[in-house]
């Protein structure tokens, strides 16, 4: 592995993000909060150390980067950035335990919005706005974003592979013939698309300071509130806002590309896309029908059931109600969404829409050829005949999805919760949702579990937003050997 270019991207990877601590400092310093304004320059300080000691052992480095070498660059920057970007929580102690911090920043950064908080009104606003803007900046990808400003090494392919362990999704492709290109057309969707949504929030009467945090929450499908209430003390307008939006931030960006490009056939009949909404829109009107008789009206339940499907299948986490108190019919639609996700290629977590996809379709292929086994089939998406590797690729993370989550039920078990507060938890955070059931539902936090059970809800949400390998390759001892 080539250990030093490693070291150099990761140092670049941690001053960018240092450099992102600015806005929280300045607003700090405008609110008087001076105690908070000394742990960001501490946490400033510790970032700068640590990325200057490794920028300074990658100067003597060999340009050639492998894939292996891209998976272990995003996973390790990402421990480094958990372990370090909690600290401004934990030297202001406004978040007094470490374990806690870094469970609340990681949350933010792999956009699970799972809070140990009790009271988040009281935290100051520089601690609010970074804590919001965790989700932003985690939901595209920190990696996609360094690539978009930092200018790549000679290697291209170096840093297709640092996209492809970062962006969520079966396979990820370049947009345009150059990777950096690539990741600047889809920061530029994104900072489009959070501008629009801030601007709708503005228009409803939602203070400015607000507006920003709430966006980057639904922008980035974290769902960390400012509010105690999450979006519920919200007028039904700015609720409908972020029904829209979180449902819109989970859609494949590679088709806001193609409708940027006027292919607007192609973007229209996007299999995945299609299977999105229509799951979209039959879990709502499920839920709607089985909630009524909670509600004033139809309307009134539409309105909850689209906003809470919308927050649960994009993995976002917002809240209007406390849907831990729907009928079990309801729970379980939430439960199942959970699971499933947004769309590859958005900033939603989950299994992903498209892995449903395939994984239907190569049901019904191996089906066809039981039935008729001399026969000669392939599995198509989107009119292009998917890649066996592809379907290799979809099955081994249902493999390795369903072991991590079986095993981390198991281990937070030993808090001796309910079954429900226990899979729901386990499920929300490595489908990086934030709320479940029981303990842990929307009106709830996860404060009661132990430092262990949080040490592994942490890994949980990273193994999540990750995709299990790139962070599973970082633990492997052939991802250290010399020898490719």
């Amino acid at each position: 592995m080539n250990i030093r270019l490693v070291g150099r991207m990761v140092s670049s990877i941690l001053f960018v993000t240092e450099v992102f601590m600015i806005p929280s400092l300045v607003l700090c310093c405008v609110d008087g909060d001076h105690e908070v304004a000394m742990a960001f320059l501490a946490s400033m300080a510790v970032i700068s150390l640590i990325a200057g000691a490794l920028y300074i052992f990658g100067r003597k480095r060999d340009e050639r980067f492998s894939a292996r070498d891209g998976f272990v660059t995003v996973a390790l920057a990402w421990v480094l950035i958990s372990l370090l970007c909690g600290l401004p929580f934990y030297f202001s102690s406004e978040i007094p335990s470490y374990v806690d911090a870094v469970f609340e920043i990681v949350s933010g950064f792999t956009t699970t919005g799972a809070s140990v908080l009790p009271d988040v009104e009281s935290l100051s606003r520089g601690v609010l706005y970074w804590r919001s803007f965790s989700h932003w900046l985690g939901g595209m990808g920190i990696l996609v974003f360094t690539l978009a400003v930092v200018p790549a090494n000679r290697n291209s392919g170096g840093t297709l592979y640092l996209m492809r362990a970062e962006s969520p999704g079966p396979s990820v492709g370049k947009l345009t013939p150059r990777i950096r290109q690539t990741a600047m057309i889809l920061y530029g969707l994104y900072i489009l698309l959070t501008i629009l949504c801030i601007v709708f929030l503005l228009a409803g009467g939602m203070p400015l300071f607000d507006s920003v945090c709430t966006a980057f929450g639904t922008a980035g499908t974290g769902g960390f509130g400012i509010k105690n209430d999450s979006m519920a003390s919200y007028s039904p307008y700015l609720q409908n806002v972020c029904t829209v939006f979180m449902l819109l931030f989970g859609v494949n960006f590679n088709v806001y590309f193609l409708l940027l490009i006027r292919k607007f056939s192609a973007a229209f009949k996007d299999e995945e896309v299609r299977l999105y909404l229509f799951l979209f829109a039959s879990a709502t009107g499920l839920i709607a029908w089985n909630i009524r008789p909670m509600m004033q009206s139809f309307a009134e339940s539409l309105h909850h059931a689209a906003f809470q499907v919308s927050s649960i299948m994009t993995t976002t986490g917002f809240s209007t109600v406390n849907f831990d108190v729907w009928p079990s019919f309801s729970k379980s639609i939430l439960l199942i969404l959970m699971a499933l996700g947004a769309c590859a290629g958005s900033t939603g977590g989950g299994i992903k829409t498209v892995r449903l996809l395939l994984l239907v379709k190569e049901l019904r292929y191996n089906v066809q050829r039981t039935l008729q086994p001399r026969s000669v089939r392939a599995i198509h998406v989107n009119g292009r005949v998917v890649d066996k590797e592809v379907i290799t690729g979809v099955n081994s993370y249902m493999a390795a999805y369903c072991l991590l989550i079986f095993g981390s039920i198991l281990l937070i078990s030993l808090d001796d919760f309910s079954l429900e507060t226990n899979i729901s938890a386990v499920f929300a955070c490595f489908n990086n949702i934030g709320p479940g059931f029981d303990v842990v539902g929307p009106m709830a936090n996860y404060d009661a579990f132990s430092d262990f059970s949080k040490i592994v809800l942490t890994v949980d949400m990273l193994l999540g937003r990750l995709e299990i390998f790139p962070l599973l390759a970082l633990f492997s001892r052939s991802a250290w050997t010399k020898k490719l």
